[in-house]
């Protein structure tokens, strides 16, 4: 794995109610714990958050519900392992219950230079990129994830967990 890239990520979401509204209560609470957990695993470098600590009340769109969260991971390995095999997992098949069934792709990954923060923007902007043109090295997925520039090889699945997956 090339050390002059990290990988991006950044993931979409439209609240059933308002943030401080009971519905999603649990899913605030919890905030804190996994957002404490993310920083402390292996690859953890960047996650994008304000003064209060979360992405939350970082507003992208005129939607109030509408929020985001974006990080960047020293690989696709170290991500993965955070999504899908620790505690984040536990309040992320939960999802249902706090957001909206998503019409469209709401979580895109995208290789950055080591040491580069990706703006919201830009994340926005590589979501729309997957949105439109579907999968490309520019903006991918962990079910087919592209290398970083200039290390060859085809995109691989990594064959997430069927029951984080989708919105069934």
């Amino acid at each position: 794995m090339s050390t002059a890239w990290h990988l991006a990520q950044l993931n979409v979401a439209r609240a059933v109610a308002p943030l401080d509204s009971p519905p999603l209560a649990d899913f605030m609470a919890a905030l804190d714990r996994i957002n404490a957990l993310a920083e402390a695993q292996p690859g953890f470098v960047w996650r994008l958050k304000s003064d209060s600590g979360n992405a939350t009340d970082i507003k992208v769109s005129d939607d109030p519900q509408f929020i985001i969260n974006m990080s960047v991971w020293t690989s696709p390995e170290t991500l993965f392992a955070y999504v899908y095999r620790s505690a984040h997992t536990e309040v992320m098949v939960r999802r249902r219950e706090w957001f909206e069934k998503p019409s469209e792709a709401h979580q895109v990954l995208w290789w950055v230079p080591a040491g580069k923060m990706p703006t919201a923007e830009e994340g926005l902007e590589r979501l729309a990129h997957l949105r439109r043109k579907g999968v490309t090295p520019q903006a991918f997925t962990f079910k087919e994830r592209h290398p970083p520039p200039g290390d060859g090889g085809a995109a691989t699945d990594h064959k997430p967990e069927p029951y984080c997956v989708g919105w069934a």
